[in-house]
């Protein structure tokens, strides 16, 4: 692609749209529009893009135009806004369903203009593009301008690209997406029906329990606008989940039956029909170590100082691990802290002591020895830099007092005043004298 193209995102306040708009920014000059003018001005002054509130406007300009609305608005916003789209230009749509998008994109944009359904498989959470999957749709002839651009650009990007049809496409995500945000919702609403106590329940769980219950919850606490537009506008997904309901009723009458070998004899063709049992089981065992890995290293760590990081927020958390379950860890610091393993990461040595350094108030004391004239500073310092407390360390200043003696001032910081009586054995120590 050019440098600098100018890239229009219809509907780039929110979501994906918005995520597009911030990490393209340095390659594109983005201008941004939206319904809601002023949260359409906040964002656009946040990302130190443009910002325009007529659609028809703001792609007078564009190289290319992303429509990054709703699925249920996306048909009707093509219609709207792809009659008018520069000549040579690109069109391209970020929506989870592409057949219908793509039958907008032919229909309303015009002949001289290329279109691109695309579905970036990925959320707004992400921190870059890098390493992600890119759908690319393209229609036969209507992308012959455009395509190798977009494949060179994701490509230098490092994006793994997939290239499909829109029909394929809704094919598989169906599955892919459909029938497992429907699998793990309906899971979390019969979980509610059975009257569970979800967190009584983590009580008595395997690490598989644990494992499946944290990806329902990460799926019904999104936008269920999102989730309901998706299997509504995917026509593929009804056939999944009527399947999918069918074989439950299928299977639970095998067992209330008492058929066990027709069970088994189903259960051994469907493991057959996946594929890659070594690498799933790999994959799954990492998985669920990782539950078990952070305890562990929590329970060797009884008794010592250690930073917890909590994953939804920013809170640091600096004391002594006094104890530790399979679900918490107890922190002992100017009061007791009871946090979830589940929720938390440990920080390394190195992060807790700059989060100390940042944060904490440090005690600062000067020190004076007597040495012989001819120590290097340098090495002076880096001696005492490795003195166990010591945070920073300077020559304030040398006064000679024999030929062969001179006394040089420190002047170090630590995090307790405890810490100078170890500072000031650990040189007596090692044969300096303390004037």
């Amino acid at each position: 692609m050019n440098e600098k193209d100018n890239m229009t995102i219809i509907g780039g306040t929110r979501g994906l749209g918005r995520w597009i708009a911030e990490h393209l920014s340095n390659n594109f000059n983005i201008t941004i529009t939206s319904r809601n003018e002023t949260s359409g001005l906040e964002v656009a002054n946040e990302l130190n893009v443009n910002y325009n509130n007529d659609n028809i406007e703001a792609i007078q300009d564009a190289d290319i135009v992303i429509f990054s609305v709703p699925i249920e608005h996306m048909a009707d916003t093509i219609r709207e806004v792809a009659p008018h789209a520069p000549e040579n230009s690109l069109l391209m749509d970020v929506c989870s369903v592409k057949t219908e998008p793509a039958e907008a994109l032919m229909k309303y944009a015009p002949e001289n203009v290329d279109i691109l359904p695309c579905h970036p498989m990925f959320g707004p959470r992400v921190p870059s593009i890098k390493r992600q999957i890119v759908v690319l749709t393209p229609i036969e002839n209507r992308s012959n301008k455009w395509l190798e651009r977009v494949k060179k650009y994701l490509t230098a990007s490092e994006c793994e690209i997939i290239i499909t049809t829109p029909k394929e496409h809704d094919k598989y995500m169906s599955i892919v997406q459909g029938l497992t945000h429907f699998s793990f919702i309906t899971l979390a609403s019969t979980i509610r029906k059975l009257h569970i106590n979800v967190e009584r329940s983590r009580s008595f769980s395997s690490p598989v329990y644990s494992l499946m219950l944290d990806m329902v919850s990460r799926v019904v606490y999104q936008n269920p606008y999102l989730y309901y537009s998706i299997q509504k506008n995917n026509k593929e997904t009804t056939f999944a989940r009527e399947t999918l309901v069918k074989e439950a009723i299928y299977l639970s009458k095998l067992i209330n039956d008492g058929k066990e070998e027709d069970f088994v004899k189903n259960m051994v063709k469907s493991s057959q029909h996946l594929d890659d049992r070594d690498e799933a089981l790999i994959r799954s065992d990492k998985a669920i170590g990782m539950l078990t890995e952070k305890a562990n290293v929590l329970t060797k760590s009884i008794g010592k100082e250690v930073g917890l990081k909590e994953l939804n927020g920013e809170n640091i958390h600096i004391g002594i691990v006094k104890k530790v379950t399979s679900k918490c860890v107890t922190l002992e610091n100017d009061c007791e802290s009871e946090l979830k393993i589940s929720n938390i990461d440990i920080l390394s040595a190195k992060e807790v002591f700059e989060w100390k350094k940042n944060n904490l108030k440090l005690e600062h004391f000067d020190l004076s020895v007597s040495l012989p004239s001819g120590c290097d500073e340098k090495y002076l310092i880096k001696m005492f830099e490795h003195i166990e407390g010591v945070i920073d360390v300077e020559i304030t200043g040398t006064v000679p007092v024999s030929d062969s003696m001179t006394n040089f001032t420190f002047n170090y910081t630590t995090f307790k005043k405890e810490d100078r009586n170890y500072v000031e054995e650990y040189v007596k120590g090692i044969g300096w004298k303390i004037n």
